[in-house]
């Protein structure tokens, strides 16, 4: 798939924006197939909305997001049902697609099972952290540490989940890690709007969790993830007015 150059679609009028016999003994060169356009088409999409370039509210016109993306209509109303049946977007009889507004009340469930899954993977990880394991942390916190410098949102984000993704991968618990995947993107939707204002504060609380995980403080490293967590869903609250908007 390529992508063209065109700009972003505009905002609408409410302004929101066989192997066979033989062969199958024997070993053979598989050749890996690209991914379907309609995973592709809502990988794309999916992003699109978890970094807010389609903002919540907006208006998602199919010609628009099919000339942008340089495909056809019908992966991008594939991958809009798709969206639809997972809670990323609204569709309005009459009306048509809109980027789905997240509420309050979503935010406290979805970031509640969060801080009970990054505790526990906390508490893991000061048990059985290699000194490999914590100079990578510390690698990942310098990263933050950059882009927080930068003040650049995007890289805060993503330097963030990177972050607690490998917290929960040097656990080695793959139901653990399956299940906060399962969580990730929407946390990161989330995050959004307030990895800035929250910036300074969360990755000083990263260090503290840092330093328990390498003196395998299990009790610290847990207590800290619990206040680190309660911290990002306080402050998702508390975002400034444009954020909300």
């Amino acid at each position: 798939m390529t992508q063209t150059a065109s700009p972003l679609p505009e905002r609408g009028p409410t302004g929101r924006r066989t192997a066979k016999g033989s062969l199958a003994a024997k070993s053979a060169q598989r050749v890996e197939r690209p991914a379907p356009l309609r995973q592709v088409v809502y990988d794309a999409l999916a992003e699109l909305i978890i970094n807010r370039t389609l903002e919540p509210g907006q208006h998602l016109v199919e010609a628009d997001l099919a000339e942008y993306l340089g495909v056809s209509r019908q992966p991008v109303r594939e991958a809009l049902q798709r969206l639809q049946t997972e809670g990323w977007v609204d569709l309005r009889p009459a009306q048509g697609a809109f980027v789905h507004m997240p509420t309050d009340e979503e935010a406290d469930q979805l970031l509640g099972v969060r801080a009970v899954l990054e505790t526990h993977s906390a508490r893991l990880a000061a048990g059985c952290a290699s000194e490999a394991h914590v100079a990578r942390l510390w690698e990942l916190q310098n990263a933050g540490l950059e882009a927080l410098a930068a003040d650049d949102g995007e890289a805060l984000v993503t330097a963030n989940a990177d972050l607690h993704s490998f917290l929960t991968e040097l656990t080695g618990n793959a139901v653990l890690a399956e299940l906060i995947g399962l969580v990730d993107r929407r946390v990161r939707w989330y995050y959004t709007p307030i990895a800035r204002p929250r910036g300074h504060d969360a990755w000083a609380e990263h260090a503290e969790l840092i330093e328990a995980v390498a003196a395998h403080d299990v009790e610290k490293a847990e207590k800290i993830m619990a206040h680190h967590t309660e911290r990002t869903r306080q402050a998702f609250h508390e975002r400034p007015e444009a954020a909300r908007e």
